[in-house]
This record gives structure tokens, C-alpha cells and sequence, in this order.
């Protein structure tokens, strides 16, 4: 029975049957064990496995829900779909992936009809009927598609210019006349060659004629096609965020001035098909000169360009002495945002120090700044969820009674909601607490909002609604751990993707309702994966040395070896110790194993992770490696005092940002750290790029204390402890330059209790299951050999 049983497995396997779901019906699944987990098996390519869903779209009518996914049998991830009312999950074929409409798009007020971009040309859907129809079939690229305020045409950009395509006529016509370079000179003549030409036309009447018949020619020609705007030449600059005002009488526009010839690092490849070293352009090193931006206005009507400045602006000028004149601050811009009236804009604006954020009225037709609606200033840096992150620009937008407009803002410590009068005299804050807010939308009838936040527990995001002008939250999601929802177009269906720490994340199907039954739609895991009994971490505070409450996962081994392993997430502004699926999935594994052999783990939220609020995200500004480093060491003391740690057997490890953490631990914290593996590491922070880098420690050149206490470089003569260092030769974002320049410098101090492992075809994300074992093997024998 038992043979027969196996053979009916196989052969659901074979049909596409979900392995995990065979896992959950089938009696003769192995009962999970913790004997079998290796580094091999850990490390190996990730469809060992199973996948899970990811990238959640509902189909424009509601009817269905997308996403990809990868059952047994698949080649690779999938699109599947599921019906909006549960069901079996089916694959989509080629023929449906090719009609089906691309996520991103614009709407008309209805949501009846939609326009996209596909393979470069527009469309027009129309949702009711489902019925496709081209607006465009040109060689040109174009994109960005909108409905105009009265939703009668399209708008879109092509060629850097702004084009209109009416809906019923068909007819298109250019907006700009956007070109780059300069304006061709005419040819300058001498004042000779000026006199013979006049005395010309005096002494032949030929001449006279000839030149009257070219003229009433070309000015017939004029007159019969359809006047286009005269040329804007841009010269080396770049024109971007093309945007028509509702009344189609205005464009505004942002100019950008690239500096000339930026020097940039160049990473040699290898291991290449052509067998010759190529090298690849990377990246500038922070504190390189930076863009500069500039805010337009052009007149459709007077065919007429003018540049708004914000040298009025509060706070957007700065002086070097007290008798020097005022000059602007480097500002980038994003908006304008327009009423859903039409008669009102604003911008927000950034300051390139990282420093400054304005949301700004704009007089359009007079080409100005207006009021000052929320000025935030940070003497580290401006950023929080909804507010600024290294990829994206703060969330805004109108209010439905086109008066007020809503933004996220820290002024109280967290990323909260709030409101402001468009004359900046009324601002009323919408959610308060010791909490965070995240993707907050207006629901389509406009009458309340819906968000995702941390309110029940630092480690938990749940999904929300609110009234429209604040008031009682209502949570709608109860599962203990993530759930991130995406609303049906019609708002009363939730497609979820759930997960817990122990759990990958899963599709689950409810009405959006609080207290509805979520159904769970997907089984992911593999029978191999759910054979091994999955620790989930312990979710804990401990204290630091200034009387913070540190947020960390623990995980607890069965037999304890008295030794212990701290792990340091990268991306410094992440989270990590919480109660759902980690990103970082093979690290999850990797832990368990370490508490197999009998390592007890800690995994910490260290100073500047998120989800703690502005605080907890700065306490690291001009001090890389100080109160982030800081949390650590308490740990390793916390590991000890409460858990019975020996302090002679305590490792840490990393990548990237957890890599720069781990070199700072063990060349300043020798003592607490018996050995480390530092993965990718960033060795010289004047070495990294410019986004990430001068938020926290302004620029090199001008703050020279900053980086060299923050720098590892600087540190490498503490060494004691035995240090790996593992790095991808190809890595463009955290250059293999780093670690080449630390191990000369560790040469030149004679230190010999470090090793440097190499991934000749690895960028800083690896991806070769080989790789990821021989890091993570050279890992795991550093630990067996220093900590035991």
C-alpha cells in the first residue's frame, strides 16, 4: 500500500498538482525532522524549495486575480490566475499573457477606460466591453499616457515632447517642440554684404519679383498646415516630468544638467564569453558633483517659456558668511499634483543635502511659488516611509474637496498622516501613535483611506481603514504576522499575500471586511521543505546601554553548545526581526542549521532599521559603526547574562551593510567577537554611491570626521579574532575595489589571522547556487573552528 500510495503522489506531481498541498494530504509525508539541513541543500537553487506568489494583480473587471507563482514542472515563474472567488489556480498561456493589459496605466474618473503603453505604442481599453483599440502604431517610443482633465484626449510624451491624440476625432497634435542642442546661429553678414544685397533689389525689378512670389508661397504653405510651436532648444540638458496643466494652456517641465564627464569606477569582468577582461562603467563615489535641476513653465497659448524659481522660498537659499550674498540650494522637484477641480497645483521639493523637503503651492500662469504648505527640515536626513527612501519620493495628493492636500510627515517621530489648508494655515494630523503608515490610498468613493501599519506590534503589518478626516482605525486583516492587500477595482474583495516567519507567503482570498475568513488560494512549499521542522524565532526587545529597548529575533537551539552567532542584515534601513517570511529566506535556513549544531542566533533591528520611527532610523548620522555597533555588543552581553553564553565564543556575520558592521565589530569590539564573516562588505563609506551615503554622512570632502570614524579602514590594526571576508568580483553596487583596498592595508599592518574569499562572476546580489554554498560552507567552518 505504501508503494501505491508514493506512485499516486508521483503522478499528481506529474499533472501540476501542488507538491505542498500532496505534503498536507498525503499520510506517508515524512514527519518533519531537524536531522537532514545542510549548507548544500540550504544554498542550493531555490526551487528546492517551492515558490512563492508574488506580484498580485486583479484583471480590470474584478472577475480575477493574477500573479506569478512556480508550481512542480514549471521552468521557471509563472503567470497564473485564480477566480475572484477562490478556486483552483490555473496557468495562464502565452497567447492570454500577450492580450492582457499591462498594470500601469491611467484611468478616467470611472475607471471604465484605461490607458497604457505597450511595446511603445498607446491603448485605450475599455473595461466595460474589454474591447482594445491602438491610438498609436509608430516606430517613435511613447509613453506616459493620461486622459486630459475633460478625459476627451490623451496625452502622452514622445521624443521628449508633449503630444495630444483627441478620442473621437483622432486627431493628434504637438503640445512642445522640445530639441536638444542649440538654436542654429543664422548667418551673420557684413555690413558690405548687406549693402549689395538692398542694392540689389533697387537696381533689378526681376529680383523683386522673384523674391514677392517665393515669400506669398511660403507663406501660403504656413498658413495651410497646422501651426506648430516654435523650437525650445535645451541645449546638454535633459527634460523630464513633462506635465499639461487640466485647462491644456500650460506644460511645465524640469530641466537637468548632468555634470560634464563624471568620473566613474570602472569594474573589470573576468570571466567573460569573449575571453578578453571587459570592463563595466559602474557607479561615482559620493561627493562627486551632482545635477542640477530647473522648474518650467511653457505657455501653449503665447508659445512663450519661463523658468519658475525658488529663491524665495524659506530655507531654499543659504550664505557662507554674513556679508556674502544669498545663493540657491541645489532643489530637486517632483509634481506638479493638480486638483481634481483642475485649478490648483503643488510641487514638492527636495533639497540635494538631504536635509529639507517643501510641499509648495504653484501659480502657473505667473510662473511662480506660491504658498509654503509644510516645510520639513532634519538635521540628519529626511526620509520615513511615505516620505523619502532611497527609490521613491514622498506620498501627496488631493484632497476630494480639491481645498486640502494630504502627505506623510515624521514632525511627531513616525510616519503619520496628515492634512493642510491650500493657504497653509489649517494642518490636521490623521493617525498618532507609536507606529508607522504605509502606501496610504483614498478609497474610490473618497470617504475613507486605507493604509497598511505596524500599530499591533513592531515585528507585525496589518492592513486598515480610516474616515477620510481621521478618527477610528478599523484593522481588517487578524492574521498574526504580514499580510500585504490588494483591493479589487470595486474595493470589496482583498487578495492577500500572507506570511509568518516559519511560513513563506501564501495567496489567501476574503471580502474586505474585518473579521472575514481569509481562504487560503496557494500550497508553495516542497514536500522536501516542509519535511524539516521550521523554528519560528522568538520575537523579543532587550535592553541597550542607554536604556533602549532593541528589537531582535532569537533563535533557540535544542541541545545549546554555548556558543552563539549574531547575524547583521544589510541595507542598514530594513527590518528583520519581525514575525513574517524574511527576504532574507536562506539566512532563515542558514540559522536553523547553526541552532542544529547547537548555536543560539541573534538577529537585530540595530540603530537605524526600520519601522521604529525617525529616531531609531538617525541615531546613526555622522557615526556609521557607533550606536548601530553599539546594539550589537549589548546583545553579545544580553546573550551572555541571560542566556549563558560563553563570552570567549561569540561570532557575527553579515553582508553589505551587516558585512561593514561585522569588519567594525571586530576592529573595534575585538574582545566580544571571537571571529566574523564579512559578506560584500563596504569597507570605505567615501567609496559608496551618493544617495545612500551623504544622507548619513554628508560628504566626504567636507566632513572628513564622519567618514573616517565610520570607515573600517581606518580600524583594520584592532584585528584579533578571525575575519572572512567573502566578495563577488563583479559586485556594482558595494565594488570589489573595497575589499582589495582593506586587504592591503591588512597586509601592510602584517596581520595574518584573516582569509578572502572571491566569486569571479558574482555581482553584489549572488546568484550562482555554487557560490552561495562556498560562501556559506567557508561560514560555517569559521564558526566551527573559532567558536567551539
Amino acid at each position: 500500500m505504501k508503494n501505491v500510495g508514493m506512485l499516486f503522489v508521483l503522478a499528481l506531481i506529474a499533472i501540476g498538482f501542488p507538491a505542498a498541498a500532496i505534503a498536507q494530504t498525503n499520510q506517508n509525508t515524512p514527519r518533519a525532522t531537524r536531522s537532514w539541513l545542510t549548507v548544500e541543500t540550504i544554498m542550493d537553487d531555490p526551487a528546492w524549495m517551492g515558490r512563492s506568489p508574488s506580484q498580485v494583480f486583479w484583471s480590470e473587471d474584478g472577475q480575477w486575480v493574477y500573479f506569478n507563482w512556480r508550481r512542480e514542472g514549471d521552468a521557471g515563474d509563472s503567470l497564473y490566475v485564480v477566480s475572484a472567488k477562490g478556486g483552483e489556480p490555473r496557468r495562464v498561456s502565452l497567447e492570454e499573457r500577450r492580450n492582457l493589459p499591462p498594470r500601469s496605466g491611467s484611468y478616467t474618473r470611472d475607471r471604465k477606460r484605461k490607458v497604457y503603453v505597450r511595446d511603445g505604442d498607446i491603448f485605450l481599453l475599455d473595461i466595460p466591453r474589454g474591447r482594445r483599440v491602438p491610438l498609436t502604431h509608430t516606430v517613435a517610443l511613447e509613453t506616459n499616457p493620461t486622459f486630459t482633465h475633460d478625459e476627451k484626449k490623451v496625452v502622452f510624451e514622445r521624443e521628449n515632447n508633449l503630444f495630444l491624440r483627441h478620442l473621437e476625432t483622432g486627431e493628434e497634435r504637438q503640445i512642445t517642440n522640445v530639441r536638444s542642442g542649440s538654436a542654429p546661429r543664422e548667418q551673420q553678414k557684413t555690413e558690405l554684404q548687406k549693402f549689395l544685397e538692398q542694392q540689389q533689389f533697387e537696381l533689378f525689378e526681376v529680383l523683386r519679383k522673384r523674391k514677392g512670389e517665393r515669400d506669398a508661397r511660403r507663406a501660403l504653405q504656413e498658413a495651410l498646415r497646422a501651426k506648430l510651436p516654435k523650437p525650445y532648444y535645451v541645449g546638454q540638458k535633459s527634460i523630464s516630468q513633462l506635465t499639461l496643466s487640466p485647462d491644456e494652456r500650460y506644460v511645465t517641465f524640469v530641466l537637468t544638467q548632468t555634470p560634464t564627464d563624471p568620473r566613474r569606477t570602472i569594474v573589470p569582468n573576468y570571466v567573460t564569453e569573449s575571453g578578453f577582461t571587459e570592463d563595466i562603467n559602474a557607479r561615482t563615489k559620493v561627493g562627486e558633483p551632482l545635477p542640477t535641476h530647473e522648474f518650467f513653465v511653457y505657455d501653449v497659448e503665447l508659445d512663450s517659456v519661463r523658468q519658475v524659481k525658488h529663491d524665495d522660498i524659506p530655507g531654499t537659499s543659504s550664505t557662507d558668511s554674513e556679508k556674502a550674498k544669498p545663493r540657491a540650494r541645489g532643489v530637486a522637484f517632483q509634481g506638479p499634483y493638480w486638483s481634481d477641480d483642475g485649478t490648483k497645483a503643488f510641487l514638492q521639493l527636495y533639497s540635494q543635502d538631504n536635509k529639507d523637503r517643501w510641499l509648495v503651492m504653484l501659480d502657473v500662469a505667473g510662473a511662480r511659488f506660491g504658498v509654503v504648505l509644510d516645510y520639513q527640515h532634519d538635521e540628519a536626513w529626511i526620509g520615513g516611509p511615505g516620505i523619502r527612501s532611497f527609490d521613491a519620493e514622498g506620498n501627496v495628493g488631493w484632497m476630494p474637496d480639491s481645498r486640502f492636500i494630504w502627505f506623510q510627515s515624521e514632525a511627531d517621530g513616525y510616519s503619520h498622516l496628515y492634512t493642510v489648508a491650500d493657504d497653509g494655515k489649517t494642518r490636521v494630523q490623521l493617525t498618532k501613535g507609536t507606529f508607522e503608515v504605509y502606501d496610504p490610498v483614498l478609497a474610490r468613493n473618497k470617504t475613507r483611506w486605507y493604509f497598511h501599519s505596524n500599530e499591533v506590534h513592531f515585528g507585525e503589518r496589518h492592513f486598515y481603514s480610516m474616515p477620510l478626516n481621521g478618527g477610528p482605525r478599523t484593522r481588517i486583516t487578524s492574521m498574526e504576522g504580514r499580510s500585504d492587500v490588494t483591493l479589487s477595482p470595486d474595493e470589496s474583495r482583498a487578495a492577500i499575500l500572507y506570511s509568518f516567519s516559519n511560513k513563506m507567503p501564501e495567496l489567501y482570498m476574503m471580502d474586505n471586511k474585518p473579521g472575514a475568513k481569509g481562504v487560503r488560494i496557494t500550497s508553495s512549499p516542497s514536500v522536501t521543505f516542509v519535511s524539516y521542522d521550521w523554528r519560528a524565532p522568538e520575537v523579543l526587545r532587550f535592553p541597550a546601554r542607554d536604556g533602549a529597548q532593541v528589537p531582535a529575533r532569537l533563535y533557540k537551539p535544542d541541545r545549546p553548545n554555548g556558543a552563539a552567532v549574531i547575524f547583521v542584515h544589510g541595507a542598514g534601513y530594513l527590518q528583520n526581526a519581525h514575525k513574517w517570511w524574511s527576504t532574507y529566506f536562506r539566512e532563515y535556513m542558514f540559522h536553523n542549521l547553526l541552532a542544529d549544531k547547537g548555536y543560539m542566533v541573534l538577529d537585530i533591528d540595530y540603530r537605524a532599521s526600520a519601522g521604529l520611527g525617525r529616531h531609531w532610523r538617525t541615531a546613526i548620522y555622522r557615526s556609521m559603526g557607533g550606536k548601530d555597533l553599539d546594539d550589537h555588543v549589548d546583545g553579545a552581553k544580553w546573550l551572555v547574562e541571560q542566556h549563558g553564553i560563553d563570552p570567549k565564543r561569540i561570532g557575527i556575520y553579515g553582508g553589505s551593510y551587516g558585512g561593514f558592521i561585522t569588519l567594525m565589530a571586530m576592529f573595534t569590539q575585538p574582545d566580544v567577537f571571537a571571529a566574523g564573516a564579512a559578506l560584500r562588505p563596504v569597507t570605505d563609506w567615501a567609496h559608496y554611491n551618493q544617495r545612500y551615503t551623504s544622507n548619513i554622512l554628508n560628504i566626504p570632502q567636507e566632513d572628513t570626521v564622519a567618514y573616517r570614524r565610520s570607515s573600517p579602514i581606518y580600524h583594520a590594526e584592532g584585528l584579533k579574532g578571525a575575519l572572512l571576508m567573502c566578495h563577488g568580483m563583479v559586485d556594482v553596487n558595494v565594488h570589489f575595489q573595497d575589499v582589495v583596498r582593506l586587504a592591503q592595508r591588512l597586509i601592510e599592518l602584517r596581520k595574518e589571522n584573516w582569509e578572502l574569499a572571491v566569486y569571479p562572476v558574482e555581482d553584489h546580489g549572488f546568484v550562482e547556487p555554487t557560490s552561495w554554498i562556498d560562501q556559506y560552507k567557508r561560514v560555517l567552518k569559521l564558526f566551527e573552528t573559532h567558536l567551539h
